[in-house]
């Protein structure tokens, strides 16, 4: 009897006619986004695996890392860009302060040497110079030790084998204490 059936062939099935105003249960299951069921072999029933667009799920996932790609790229370098142009800036912001306290510090410097006093005392002391009915007093210090130029010890011997000699036997004209 299984047989008889399988060998009759089937008849088409005519679907029903329904009224304008009702959709199809296929137009609801779209609609709530319930899978689809489709014969892929008499007797067999499988869900459809293409979504919005009939696109599968794994083709959007690859046009979404594109897409995110894309943007990412297309933002990178105008990223990049502010970057190093905050950066540029903080430089020559910097270097604008610095520059700015050295001013400062030259006008100080101009408003003291402005003083003739001022003047008059760099004058003294860099050159020497003296007031007239002054008396100038030029200090000189003893030499105390040997000049290394005339020491016959030292001749020709470089600086650092004098070093050397001074480390192991102590200074020149100095006894060791013992």
């Amino acid at each position: 009897m299984a047989e008889e059936r399988a060998r009759a062939p089937k008849a088409p099935r005519r679907k029903p006619v329904r009224p304008a105003g009702t959709a199809s249960t296929a137009t609801r299951r779209r609609a709530g986004r319930e899978p689809q069921l489709t014969r892929t072999r008499p007797g067999g029933v499988v869900a459809a695996t293409t979504g919005f667009l009939g696109i599968s799920s794994a083709r959007r996932a690859a046009i979404l890392a594109i897409v995110v790609c894309a943007l990412a790229l297309s933002v990178a370098v105008p990223l990049r860009n502010y970057v190093a142009q905050r950066q540029e800036l903080a430089a020559v912001t910097a270097q604008q302060q610095a520059l700015s306290t050295e001013v400062d510090q030259l006008t100080r410097e101009r408003a003291r040497l402005d003083d003739p006093e001022e003047i008059a005392a760099q004058a003294r002391s860099r050159l020497g110079y003296v007031r007239p009915g002054d008396v100038p007093y030029v200090v000189q210090f003893p030499q105390t030790g040997k000049n290394p130029a005339t020491d016959p010890a030292t001749d020709g011997m470089p600086w650092y084998r004098q070093l050397w000699r001074e480390v192991e036997n102590g200074p020149a004209g100095v006894q060791p204490v013992r």
